[in-house]
């Protein structure tokens, strides 16, 4: 585990700035929770989960869709299965 810099939370943080309202607060009740804890592991996953697209995240982040393709991994699943629990 390594401890994210002031300048990676940042980046970090602007990364997780959506489109959608509701990605925002999913995603920044996350970080707020679990942000002293993320492991460069954590942040890579969360780099690719950023990728989606809006509308697909937010169907991923409320159950209504599952992780698919190149974002069906064991660390994408851990990450969303903590969002989706907060």
């Amino acid at each position: 585990m390594s401890k994210l810099s002031e300048l990676e939370r940042a980046r970090l943080r602007w990364r997780a700035r959506r489109g959608l309202l509701e990605n925002d607060l999913i995603i920044t009740r996350y970080l707020d929770r679990f942000e002293p804890q993320l492991t460069d592991t954590d942040v890579s996953a969360l780099s690719q989960l950023f990728e989606m697209g809006d509308n697909e995240l937010l169907a991923v982040l409320l159950g209504r869709a599952e992780l698919e393709g190149v974002y069906d991994t064991p660390d994408l699943r851990r990450l969303v299965s903590q969002m989706r629990e907060l």
